[in-house]
């Protein structure tokens, strides 16, 4: 299954088209069960999930993939190494797990910034240590990608990936990085959810994209698509992409996901495509 499952909500209230808040312990057990069942065997979690990890360890997720990020460094680290190993340590107690498959930076800018020069180093102990399978980093986009290549090749690179933001692709780095055997996570599938929402739900904050919109409308309903169906088509029929990362707040969503994966389509119009880091990069969002 190229589908890995995203755990923020599991930890917190996340989402522009979550209105139900942190999604519950028991509710989150069905969408573990309906994951196996279905052969989803990745899950994506972070340190900085809030409760994420720890929900998931009560559970039990022994027999998923497992892929956890490191946060941010503090401003004031005295010993990056330290540091770096009780973040692990404490996210496998929660986890309830010895290793995990992957192991990535969450801020991996930070590895070029002076006086973090053991960052990288200590994620590749951490291999050899066995605690970790693969490192690498979640990344916003190509640009972050041109700095941090010459100085650290990862096993794997989560980025974001959608109908609206191709730029992984015509950029080349999809096809660099798969040359380069590097495993591939699209992330951001439904852009927080933001793609999912219909024109009389979007906040009205991503009005000023209006002629967009009226793309992006005038498509699903000329071919007679839902948005889940679309873009969820797009992401999945990108064959450099090893996994496609999606997030849900209930059972029911994975339900409708699982409907959806089966959809054809022939041609994504290449004017569906933006650039514009202010509506794509959610960091960038004012609510």
């Amino acid at each position: 299954m190229k589908l890995a499952l995203g755990t923020v909500q599991f930890g917190q209230d996340y989402g522009i088209a979550n209105s139900n808040g942190q999604t519950s312990r028991s509710e989150v057990e069905k969408i573990l069960e309906l994951a196996r069942l279905k052969g989803i065997n990745t899950l994506d979690t972070a340190i900085a999930y809030g409760e994420s990890e720890s929900v998931l360890g009560q559970i039990g997720v022994q027999d998923f993939n497992i892929i956890s990020k490191l946060p941010e460094l503090p401003i004031v680290c005295r010993d990056v190494e330290k540091w770096m190993e009780s973040q692990l340590n404490d996210s496998l107690k929660r986890l309830r797990i010895n290793s995990i498959d992957s192991f990535l930076l969450h801020r991996p800018l930070q590895l070029l910034e002076p006086g973090n020069e053991n960052l990288w180093a200590t994620l590749l102990k951490f291999k050899t240590q066995g605690l970790v399978k693969k490192i690498g980093y979640s990344i916003y986009g190509p640009n972050e990608l041109e700095q941090l290549w010459p100085h650290c090749k990862p096993d794997i690179i989560q980025a974001p990936y959608n109908i609206f933001d191709r730029r992984m692709e015509t950029s080349g780095w999809f096809k660099r990085l798969k040359d380069e055997d590097i495993e591939i996570h699209g992330r951001s599938t439904f852009l927080q959810g933001l793609l999912l929402l219909n024109k009389y739900n979007r906040p009205k904050v991503f009005d000023q994209w209006s002629d967009h919109w009226h793309l992006w409308d005038s498509w699903l309903k000329q071919n007679q698509l839902t948005p889940l169906q679309a873009t969820l088509a797009f992401a999945l029929a990108e064959d450099k992409v090893n996994k496609v990362t999606v997030g849900v707040d209930n059972c029911v969503q994975l339900k409708e996901i699982l409907e959806a994966v089966d959809t054809s389509i022939e041609y994504f119009p290449e004017e569906l495509s933006i650039t514009d880091e202010q509506l794509i990069n959610p960091s960038n969002w004012i609510s």
